[in-house]
Protein backbone atom coordinates (compact mmCIF):
# COMPACT_ATOMS: atom_id res chain seq x y z
CA UNK A 1 0.00 0.00 0.00
CA UNK A 2 2.90 2.32 0.62
CA UNK A 3 4.71 1.38 -2.43
CA UNK A 4 1.42 2.35 -4.11
CA UNK A 5 1.06 5.76 -2.52
CA UNK A 6 4.31 6.30 -3.15
CA UNK A 7 3.80 5.76 -6.63
CA UNK A 8 0.63 7.58 -7.30
CA UNK A 9 2.56 10.43 -5.64
CA UNK A 10 5.30 10.70 -8.55
CA UNK A 11 2.38 10.01 -10.85
CA UNK A 12 0.78 13.03 -9.45
CA UNK A 13 4.11 15.29 -8.90
CA UNK A 14 4.81 14.87 -12.60
CA UNK A 15 1.48 15.20 -14.15
CA UNK A 16 1.26 18.45 -12.23
CA UNK A 17 5.40 19.42 -13.37
CA UNK A 18 3.32 18.85 -16.77
CA UNK A 19 0.20 20.81 -16.54
CA UNK A 20 2.49 23.83 -15.35
CA UNK A 21 4.89 23.59 -18.43
CA UNK A 22 1.90 23.95 -20.75
CA UNK A 23 0.78 26.25 -19.11
CA UNK A 24 3.92 28.25 -19.07
CA UNK A 25 4.66 27.09 -22.64
CA UNK A 26 1.33 28.55 -23.50
CA UNK A 27 2.07 31.77 -21.87
CA UNK A 28 4.90 32.31 -23.66
CA UNK A 29 3.35 31.50 -26.88
CA UNK A 30 0.20 34.06 -26.40
CA UNK A 31 3.23 36.15 -25.18
CA UNK A 32 5.56 35.82 -28.25
CA UNK A 33 3.13 34.55 -31.25
CA UNK A 34 -0.08 35.64 -30.35
CA UNK A 35 -0.19 38.36 -32.68
CA UNK A 36 1.23 36.27 -35.27
CA UNK A 37 -1.87 33.76 -34.55
CA UNK A 38 -4.71 36.56 -35.02
CA UNK A 39 -2.84 37.52 -38.26
CA UNK A 40 -2.90 34.32 -39.70
CA UNK A 41 -5.87 33.96 -42.72
CA UNK A 42 -6.44 30.49 -41.89
CA UNK A 43 -7.51 31.32 -38.67
CA UNK A 44 -11.21 30.86 -39.12
CA UNK A 45 -12.17 31.79 -35.30
CA UNK A 46 -10.68 34.87 -36.40
CA UNK A 47 -12.69 35.63 -39.63
CA UNK A 48 -15.39 35.07 -37.67
CA UNK A 49 -15.47 37.15 -35.16
CA UNK A 50 -14.63 39.87 -37.23
CA UNK A 51 -17.90 40.06 -38.81
CA UNK A 52 -19.62 40.67 -35.46
CA UNK A 53 -17.03 43.81 -34.62
CA UNK A 54 -17.01 47.15 -36.12
CA UNK A 55 -13.56 47.53 -36.17
CA UNK A 56 -11.08 50.33 -35.08
CA UNK A 57 -9.50 53.32 -36.81
CA UNK A 58 -6.32 53.71 -37.64
CA UNK A 59 -4.35 56.72 -36.98
CA UNK A 60 -0.62 57.76 -37.98
CA UNK A 61 1.63 59.44 -35.21
CA UNK A 62 0.02 62.93 -35.90
CA UNK A 63 -3.55 61.81 -36.11
CA UNK A 64 -4.16 61.61 -40.06
CA UNK A 65 -6.49 58.74 -39.84
CA UNK A 66 -5.30 56.27 -41.80
CA UNK A 67 -8.06 53.56 -41.96
CA UNK A 68 -11.94 53.56 -40.31
CA UNK A 69 -14.92 51.83 -40.66
CA UNK A 70 -18.23 53.57 -42.26
CA UNK A 71 -22.11 52.94 -41.39
CA UNK A 72 -22.39 49.64 -43.28
CA UNK A 73 -19.20 48.00 -42.19
CA UNK A 74 -16.48 48.73 -44.95
CA UNK A 75 -13.44 49.67 -44.22
CA UNK A 76 -12.17 53.24 -45.75
CA UNK A 77 -8.56 54.47 -45.93
CA UNK A 78 -7.28 57.41 -47.29
CA UNK A 79 -8.83 59.69 -49.97
CA UNK A 80 -5.81 60.11 -51.53
CA UNK A 81 -4.85 57.14 -53.42
CA UNK A 82 -0.90 58.36 -53.25
CA UNK A 83 -1.15 58.44 -49.14
CA UNK A 84 -3.22 54.75 -49.65
CA UNK A 85 -0.20 53.03 -51.55
CA UNK A 86 2.47 54.89 -49.41
CA UNK A 87 1.47 53.11 -46.35
CA UNK A 88 -0.38 50.22 -47.59
CA UNK A 89 2.26 47.62 -46.86
CA UNK A 90 2.38 48.69 -42.80
CA UNK A 91 -1.41 49.14 -42.94
CA UNK A 92 -2.41 45.50 -44.93
CA UNK A 93 -5.59 45.16 -45.97
CA UNK A 94 -9.15 43.83 -45.03
CA UNK A 95 -8.25 40.84 -47.21
CA UNK A 96 -4.79 40.12 -46.24
CA UNK A 97 -2.97 39.94 -49.41
CA UNK A 98 0.00 41.92 -47.00
CA UNK A 99 0.98 39.28 -44.70
CA UNK A 100 1.23 40.97 -41.27
CA UNK A 101 0.21 44.57 -41.80
CA UNK A 102 -1.53 46.05 -39.03
CA UNK A 103 -5.33 44.93 -39.96
CA UNK A 104 -4.29 41.82 -39.54
CA UNK A 105 -1.46 41.46 -36.77
CA UNK A 106 -3.02 43.92 -34.56
CA UNK A 107 -6.53 42.40 -34.82
CA UNK A 108 -6.67 41.83 -31.26
CA UNK A 109 -6.74 45.71 -30.93
CA UNK A 110 -8.70 46.80 -33.55
CA UNK A 111 -11.55 43.98 -33.45
CA UNK A 112 -11.35 44.04 -29.42
CA UNK A 113 -10.19 40.62 -28.79
CA UNK A 114 -8.39 42.16 -25.86
CA UNK A 115 -11.54 43.49 -24.51
CA UNK A 116 -12.70 41.90 -21.07
CA UNK A 117 -15.61 39.62 -20.84
CA UNK A 118 -17.60 41.76 -19.46
CA UNK A 119 -17.27 43.86 -22.05
CA UNK A 120 -18.15 41.65 -24.57
CA UNK A 121 -21.47 40.66 -22.49
CA UNK A 122 -22.63 43.39 -21.89
CA UNK A 123 -22.74 44.72 -26.31
CA UNK A 124 -24.44 40.98 -26.86
CA UNK A 125 -27.05 41.55 -24.16
CA UNK A 126 -27.48 44.62 -25.80
CA UNK A 127 -27.97 43.29 -29.33
CA UNK A 128 -24.77 45.19 -30.79
CA UNK A 129 -21.66 45.01 -32.25
CA UNK A 130 -18.87 45.48 -30.27
CA UNK A 131 -16.44 48.53 -31.48
CA UNK A 132 -12.41 47.79 -31.17
CA UNK A 133 -9.92 49.85 -30.49
CA UNK A 134 -7.99 52.57 -32.21
CA UNK A 135 -4.89 52.52 -32.90
CA UNK A 136 -2.11 55.16 -33.29
CA UNK A 137 1.23 54.12 -34.98
CA UNK A 138 4.29 55.42 -34.93
CA UNK A 139 4.07 56.10 -38.92
CA UNK A 140 4.62 59.36 -40.41
CA UNK A 141 1.75 59.41 -43.48
CA UNK A 142 2.83 62.47 -44.82
CA UNK A 143 6.90 61.60 -44.67
CA UNK A 144 5.64 58.28 -46.45
CA UNK A 145 3.86 59.73 -48.82
CA UNK A 146 6.77 62.03 -49.79
CA UNK A 147 9.34 59.22 -49.46
CA UNK A 148 7.20 57.65 -52.22
CA UNK A 149 7.32 60.34 -54.57
CA UNK A 150 10.63 60.31 -54.65
CA UNK A 151 12.12 56.50 -55.47
CA UNK A 152 12.58 55.54 -58.87
CA UNK A 153 8.45 54.87 -60.78
CA UNK A 154 9.05 51.12 -62.05
CA UNK A 155 11.67 49.95 -59.48
CA UNK A 156 11.15 47.11 -56.61
CA UNK A 157 12.88 48.04 -53.82
CA UNK A 158 12.41 49.54 -49.88
CA UNK A 159 13.10 52.43 -47.28
CA UNK A 160 13.02 52.67 -44.00
CA UNK A 161 13.13 55.47 -41.81
CA UNK A 162 13.44 54.38 -37.94
CA UNK A 163 13.97 56.51 -34.68
CA UNK A 164 17.12 55.02 -33.56
CA UNK A 165 16.78 56.14 -30.39
CA UNK A 166 13.19 54.46 -29.59
CA UNK A 167 12.84 52.20 -32.19
CA UNK A 168 9.50 53.78 -33.64
CA UNK A 169 9.47 53.25 -37.22
CA UNK A 170 8.50 57.08 -38.80
CA UNK A 171 8.32 55.26 -42.48
CA UNK A 172 7.99 51.52 -43.92
CA UNK A 173 8.06 51.05 -47.67
CA UNK A 174 8.04 48.27 -49.86
CA UNK A 175 7.83 49.17 -53.94
CA UNK A 176 6.42 48.38 -56.31
CA UNK A 177 2.99 49.22 -54.19
CA UNK A 178 -0.34 49.07 -54.54
CA UNK A 179 -4.07 50.76 -53.88
CA UNK A 180 -6.07 48.73 -51.07
CA UNK A 181 -9.42 50.58 -52.72
CA UNK A 182 -8.31 49.25 -56.56
CA UNK A 183 -6.89 45.38 -55.90
CA UNK A 184 -7.44 43.85 -59.75
CA UNK A 185 -6.59 40.83 -61.20
CA UNK A 186 -3.30 42.70 -63.12
CA UNK A 187 -1.96 43.84 -59.28
CA UNK A 188 -2.82 39.76 -57.47
CA UNK A 189 -0.54 38.79 -60.70
CA UNK A 190 2.15 41.32 -61.43
CA UNK A 191 5.78 39.80 -61.83
CA UNK A 192 6.63 42.50 -59.27
CA UNK A 193 4.81 40.80 -56.61
CA UNK A 194 3.47 44.14 -54.87
CA UNK A 195 2.09 42.87 -52.12
CA UNK A 196 5.46 41.59 -50.74
CA UNK A 197 6.86 43.38 -48.03
CA UNK A 198 10.60 44.20 -49.48
CA UNK A 199 11.67 45.64 -46.11
CA UNK A 200 11.14 43.77 -43.72
CA UNK A 201 10.45 39.57 -45.87
CA UNK A 202 13.02 40.43 -48.60
CA UNK A 203 16.57 39.31 -47.57
CA UNK A 204 19.61 39.59 -50.21
CA UNK A 205 23.05 40.20 -49.99
CA UNK A 206 23.71 43.96 -48.64
CA UNK A 207 26.61 44.54 -50.52
CA UNK A 208 29.07 47.16 -49.06
CA UNK A 209 26.81 48.48 -45.99
CA UNK A 210 27.93 44.60 -44.42
CA UNK A 211 31.67 46.77 -44.10
CA UNK A 212 29.97 48.36 -41.15
CA UNK A 213 30.20 44.98 -38.96
CA UNK A 214 33.49 43.93 -41.09
CA UNK A 215 35.06 46.92 -39.58
CA UNK A 216 33.82 46.09 -36.30
CA UNK A 217 34.78 43.31 -36.31
CA UNK A 218 38.15 44.57 -37.28
CA UNK A 219 38.39 46.88 -34.78
CA UNK A 220 38.15 44.16 -32.15
CA UNK A 221 40.14 41.34 -33.51
CA UNK A 222 43.38 43.10 -35.76
CA UNK A 223 45.65 45.23 -32.77
CA UNK A 224 46.11 48.23 -33.79
CA UNK A 225 43.52 48.36 -36.96
CA UNK A 226 42.86 52.23 -36.96
CA UNK A 227 46.43 53.36 -37.08
CA UNK A 228 47.20 50.54 -39.95
CA UNK A 229 47.71 51.34 -43.38
CA UNK A 230 46.64 49.41 -46.22
CA UNK A 231 47.70 48.49 -50.09
CA UNK A 232 44.85 48.31 -52.41
CA UNK A 233 46.36 47.59 -56.20
CA UNK A 234 42.98 47.34 -57.18
CA UNK A 235 42.68 43.45 -57.25
CA UNK A 236 42.98 41.03 -54.68
CA UNK A 237 43.44 36.77 -55.88
CA UNK A 238 41.77 34.42 -54.38
CA UNK A 239 41.25 31.10 -55.24
CA UNK A 240 39.56 31.06 -58.86
CA UNK A 241 38.03 34.18 -57.83
CA UNK A 242 39.32 37.98 -58.26
CA UNK A 243 38.38 40.74 -55.78
CA UNK A 244 38.32 44.03 -57.60
CA UNK A 245 36.84 47.89 -56.34
CA UNK A 246 34.09 49.48 -58.48
CA UNK A 247 35.40 50.55 -61.63
CA UNK A 248 38.44 48.87 -61.40
CA UNK A 249 40.10 51.68 -59.39
CA UNK A 250 43.21 51.33 -57.26
CA UNK A 251 43.40 53.02 -54.53
CA UNK A 252 46.95 52.63 -53.22
CA UNK A 253 48.10 52.85 -50.14
CA UNK A 254 45.30 54.19 -47.87
CA UNK A 255 44.40 54.27 -43.93
CA UNK A 256 41.22 51.61 -42.39
CA UNK A 257 39.24 55.51 -42.34
CA UNK A 258 40.02 56.16 -45.80
CA UNK A 259 39.53 52.43 -46.92
CA UNK A 260 35.75 52.52 -45.31
CA UNK A 261 34.97 55.89 -46.85
CA UNK A 262 36.19 54.75 -50.27
CA UNK A 263 34.64 51.58 -50.13
CA UNK A 264 37.73 49.46 -50.84
CA UNK A 265 36.78 45.84 -51.70
CA UNK A 266 40.66 44.96 -51.35
CA UNK A 267 41.44 46.20 -48.08
CA UNK A 268 38.18 44.48 -46.96
CA UNK A 269 38.12 41.24 -47.84
CA UNK A 270 42.16 41.48 -47.02
CA UNK A 271 40.25 41.75 -43.76
CA UNK A 272 38.18 39.35 -44.17
CA UNK A 273 40.89 36.69 -44.76
CA UNK A 274 42.97 38.14 -42.27
CA UNK A 275 40.82 37.67 -39.35
CA UNK A 276 39.04 34.04 -40.31
CA UNK A 277 35.78 33.24 -40.59
CA UNK A 278 34.45 32.68 -36.82
CA UNK A 279 35.71 36.14 -36.09
CA UNK A 280 33.14 37.48 -38.64
CA UNK A 281 30.59 35.32 -38.49
CA UNK A 282 30.78 35.81 -34.83
CA UNK A 283 30.67 39.90 -35.56
CA UNK A 284 27.89 39.69 -37.52
CA UNK A 285 26.01 37.35 -34.88
CA UNK A 286 26.38 40.10 -32.12
CA UNK A 287 24.35 42.11 -35.10
CA UNK A 288 21.81 39.95 -34.59
CA UNK A 289 22.42 38.00 -37.49
CA UNK A 290 21.25 34.57 -37.32
CA UNK A 291 18.58 35.60 -34.93
CA UNK A 292 15.05 34.20 -34.81
CA UNK A 293 13.23 37.88 -34.71
CA UNK A 294 10.02 37.68 -32.48
CA UNK A 295 9.51 41.42 -32.51
CA UNK A 296 6.15 42.64 -30.54
CA UNK A 297 4.97 44.74 -33.64
CA UNK A 298 6.09 43.61 -36.44
CA UNK A 299 7.74 40.53 -38.37
CA UNK A 300 10.88 40.28 -40.15
CA UNK A 301 12.91 37.78 -41.91
CA UNK A 302 15.71 36.54 -40.39
CA UNK A 303 19.33 37.31 -41.87
CA UNK A 304 21.57 34.47 -42.06
CA UNK A 305 25.26 34.17 -42.08
CA UNK A 306 26.26 31.80 -45.16
CA UNK A 307 27.83 28.68 -43.30
CA UNK A 308 27.40 25.51 -46.39
CA UNK A 309 31.09 25.55 -48.46
CA UNK A 310 33.10 28.05 -47.31
CA UNK A 311 36.70 28.75 -47.97
CA UNK A 312 38.92 31.79 -48.48
CA UNK A 313 36.99 33.05 -51.42
CA UNK A 314 33.29 32.73 -49.81
CA UNK A 315 35.25 34.36 -47.05
CA UNK A 316 36.56 37.27 -48.82
CA UNK A 317 33.32 38.45 -50.76
CA UNK A 318 31.69 38.08 -47.38
CA UNK A 319 33.72 40.41 -45.87
CA UNK A 320 32.90 42.94 -48.96
CA UNK A 321 29.47 42.05 -48.35
CA UNK A 322 28.50 39.48 -51.25
CA UNK A 323 28.73 35.69 -51.26
CA UNK A 324 25.36 34.17 -49.75
CA UNK A 325 24.92 36.76 -47.39
CA UNK A 326 21.02 37.55 -46.53
CA UNK A 327 19.58 41.25 -44.88
CA UNK A 328 16.48 42.40 -45.07
CA UNK A 329 16.69 46.41 -45.04
CA UNK A 330 14.91 46.66 -41.68
CA UNK A 331 17.56 44.95 -40.36
CA UNK A 332 20.65 47.22 -42.03
CA UNK A 333 18.56 49.87 -40.83
CA UNK A 334 18.65 48.63 -36.81
CA UNK A 335 22.34 47.89 -37.33
CA UNK A 336 22.99 51.72 -38.69
CA UNK A 337 20.76 52.74 -35.81
CA UNK A 338 23.06 50.72 -33.48
CA UNK A 339 26.07 52.39 -34.56
CA UNK A 340 24.56 56.05 -33.86
CA UNK A 341 22.60 54.99 -30.05
CA UNK A 342 26.15 54.44 -28.59
CA UNK A 343 26.21 50.73 -29.59
CA UNK A 344 22.53 50.05 -28.78
CA UNK A 345 19.83 48.41 -31.30
CA UNK A 346 16.80 49.04 -30.21
CA UNK A 347 13.42 46.90 -31.30
CA UNK A 348 11.71 48.21 -34.08
CA UNK A 349 8.18 49.39 -32.74
CA UNK A 350 4.91 50.71 -34.86
CA UNK A 351 2.05 50.56 -32.35
CA UNK A 352 2.23 53.99 -30.54
CA UNK A 353 -0.89 53.31 -28.40
CA UNK A 354 -4.51 51.39 -28.34
CA UNK A 355 -7.35 53.11 -26.87
CA UNK A 356 -10.93 51.43 -25.97
CA UNK A 357 -14.02 53.51 -26.97
CA UNK A 358 -14.39 54.51 -23.49
CA UNK A 359 -10.71 55.82 -23.57
CA UNK A 360 -9.00 53.02 -21.86
CA UNK A 361 -5.58 52.24 -23.17
CA UNK A 362 -4.83 49.09 -23.65
CA UNK A 363 -1.51 49.26 -25.21
CA UNK A 364 1.42 51.60 -24.90
CA UNK A 365 4.41 51.66 -26.31
CA UNK A 366 8.08 51.97 -24.65
CA UNK A 367 11.17 51.55 -26.30
CA UNK A 368 12.93 48.22 -26.00
CA UNK A 369 16.67 47.48 -25.84
CA UNK A 370 17.07 44.54 -28.12
CA UNK A 371 21.06 44.32 -28.18
CA UNK A 372 24.04 45.90 -27.47
CA UNK A 373 26.76 44.43 -30.17
CA UNK A 374 29.36 47.35 -29.29
CA UNK A 375 30.55 49.37 -26.71
CA UNK A 376 30.03 53.14 -26.86
CA UNK A 377 33.55 53.86 -28.05
CA UNK A 378 33.52 51.39 -30.56
CA UNK A 379 30.04 52.95 -31.62
CA UNK A 380 31.50 56.51 -32.02
CA UNK A 381 34.67 55.10 -33.99
CA UNK A 382 32.31 53.94 -36.43
CA UNK A 383 30.36 56.44 -36.24
CA UNK A 384 33.32 58.42 -37.36
CA UNK A 385 34.36 56.31 -40.27
CA UNK A 386 30.19 56.40 -41.49
CA UNK A 387 31.13 60.46 -41.62
CA UNK A 388 33.97 60.31 -43.54
CA UNK A 389 32.08 58.28 -45.97
CA UNK A 390 29.26 60.44 -46.53
CA UNK A 391 31.80 64.02 -46.37
CA UNK A 392 34.46 62.72 -48.51
CA UNK A 393 33.53 59.05 -50.14
CA UNK A 394 31.35 57.05 -51.94
CA UNK A 395 28.09 58.39 -49.34
CA UNK A 396 28.82 61.98 -50.57
CA UNK A 397 25.30 62.43 -52.50
CA UNK A 398 23.52 61.70 -49.07
CA UNK A 399 25.15 64.90 -47.64
CA UNK A 400 22.81 67.57 -45.94
CA UNK A 401 23.99 70.67 -45.67
CA UNK A 402 25.07 72.14 -42.10
CA UNK A 403 24.29 68.61 -40.69
CA UNK A 404 26.23 65.56 -39.51
CA UNK A 405 25.05 62.37 -41.79
CA UNK A 406 26.91 59.28 -41.39
CA UNK A 407 26.23 56.59 -44.06
CA UNK A 408 27.75 53.68 -45.72
CA UNK A 409 26.85 52.84 -49.26
CA UNK A 410 26.56 49.37 -50.92
CA UNK A 411 26.37 47.69 -54.49
CA UNK A 412 24.97 44.29 -54.36
CA UNK A 413 25.94 42.02 -57.44
CA UNK A 414 23.41 39.65 -57.60
CA UNK A 415 23.33 36.07 -60.14
CA UNK A 416 20.67 36.83 -62.99
CA UNK A 417 20.10 40.37 -62.51
CA UNK A 418 21.72 42.57 -65.31
CA UNK A 419 21.92 45.81 -62.54
CA UNK A 420 22.96 45.70 -59.18
CA UNK A 421 20.99 46.40 -55.80
CA UNK A 422 21.90 49.88 -55.03
CA UNK A 423 22.48 50.22 -51.06
CA UNK A 424 22.41 52.64 -48.58
CA UNK A 425 22.41 53.54 -44.89
CA UNK A 426 23.11 56.08 -42.37
CA UNK A 427 21.84 58.37 -39.77
CA UNK A 428 21.35 62.10 -38.49
CA UNK A 429 24.00 61.88 -35.86
CA UNK A 430 22.40 65.22 -33.54
CA UNK A 431 20.44 64.11 -30.74
CA UNK A 432 17.21 66.52 -32.07
CA UNK A 433 17.23 64.26 -35.37
CA UNK A 434 17.39 60.54 -34.34
CA UNK A 435 17.17 59.16 -37.58
CA UNK A 436 18.82 55.71 -39.38
CA UNK A 437 17.22 55.40 -43.02
CA UNK A 438 18.24 52.39 -45.06
CA UNK A 439 17.17 52.69 -49.06
CA UNK A 440 17.33 50.07 -51.30
CA UNK A 441 16.62 49.81 -55.01
CA UNK A 442 16.43 46.50 -56.59
CA UNK A 443 18.76 46.40 -59.95
CA UNK A 444 19.13 50.22 -59.70
CA UNK A 445 23.10 49.90 -60.28
CA UNK A 446 25.45 51.98 -57.63
CA UNK A 447 24.75 52.42 -54.05
CA UNK A 448 26.54 55.90 -54.24
CA UNK A 449 24.42 57.12 -57.43
CA UNK A 450 20.90 55.57 -56.84
CA UNK A 451 20.34 54.97 -53.34
CA UNK A 452 22.28 57.75 -51.41
CA UNK A 453 20.74 60.56 -53.42
CA UNK A 454 17.29 59.18 -52.28
CA UNK A 455 18.61 59.13 -48.36
CA UNK A 456 19.80 62.68 -48.90
CA UNK A 457 16.25 64.18 -50.08
CA UNK A 458 14.71 62.41 -47.10
CA UNK A 459 17.26 63.43 -44.58
CA UNK A 460 16.44 67.13 -45.87
CA UNK A 461 12.88 66.57 -45.80
CA UNK A 462 13.71 65.41 -41.77
CA UNK A 463 15.79 68.41 -41.29
CA UNK A 464 13.90 70.92 -43.13
CA UNK A 465 17.60 71.81 -44.85
CA UNK A 466 19.13 71.09 -48.32
CA UNK A 467 21.42 68.46 -49.39
CA UNK A 468 24.70 69.36 -50.28
CA UNK A 469 25.32 67.77 -53.59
Amino acid sequence: MKLLRKNIGMIAAVMTILILSLIAYGTYSVSTQGNRWFASGANTYIRQMKRDVIAGDIYDRNGIVLATTDAEGKRIYQEDAGARRAVVHVIGDTANNVGYGVESFMSNYLYGFSASYFQKLAHALRGEKMHGSNVTLSIDSNLSNYVASIFPAGKKGAVVVMNYATGELMSLQSFPSFDPNNITENVKTDPLQPFWNNATRWTSAPGSTFKIITLAAALKNIPGAVDKSFECSGELPVMDSIVRDAGNASHGRLSLKRAFAQSCNVTFANIALQMGDERLKEAARLFGTGDYFLFQDIVVEDSAYPTAGRSDKELAWTGVGQSALQMTPLHMTMIAGSIAYDGVMMEPRILQRAVTGNGEITAQMTPKHYLQPLDKTTADLICDYMVEAVRSGTGSRANVSGHRIAGKTGTAEIDGQEQSNAWFVGFIDEPQYPYAVCVVVMEGGGGGSVAAPIAGKIFSAITGASTSK
